[in-house]
């Protein structure tokens, strides 16, 4: 049951993105970029130095707090979701800023901060409200 309701989730916060995204780029007159899916869409060269870094302090940082969840005898799951957010929310901004300064479409930063605040919000409200088990 868990993977259900995880599954009908995530696809519900997918449609309620590309909704509200859709109206952004409508209102603001947003032109929509195409971009490969699993790529990294770094900006320039000093973007892909900053995220090398992001994302190997997030390795360390992730498998420090797995470490004192699993070896520690409390209930470290809250900060270790605490820990996961903040470093996905340190990503989008970074994405945002090289977006906003060095990008030739400097609006899709506004898409990158709502697309995280979108995010952020729905995984605290399913995490709050127990939506997915205790």
């Amino acid at each position: 049951m868990f993977w259900i309701k995880f599954c009908l989730i995530v696809f519900i916060v997918f449609i309620l993105n590309s909704c509200v995204k859709f109206l952004i780029r409508k209102v603001f007159h947003i032109k929509k970029v195409k971009r490969k899916v699993f790529s990294y869409n770094l900006i320039n060269e000093r973007h892909r130095k900053i995220d090398k870094w992001i994302r190997l302090i997030s390795a360390i940082t992730l498998i420090s707090l797995s470490w004192f969840m699993i070896y520690d005898n409390k209930h470290y799951i809250f900060r270790y979701l605490i820990g996961v957010v903040m470093l996905a929310v340190l990503d989008y901004l970074v994405r945002a800023y090289f977006e906003w300064k060095h990008s030739e479409y400097p609006k899709q930063a506004v898409l990158t901060v709502v697309e995280m605040v979108m995010i952020v919000t729905a995984i605290f409200t399913v995490f709050q409200l127990g939506w997915l088990g205790s």
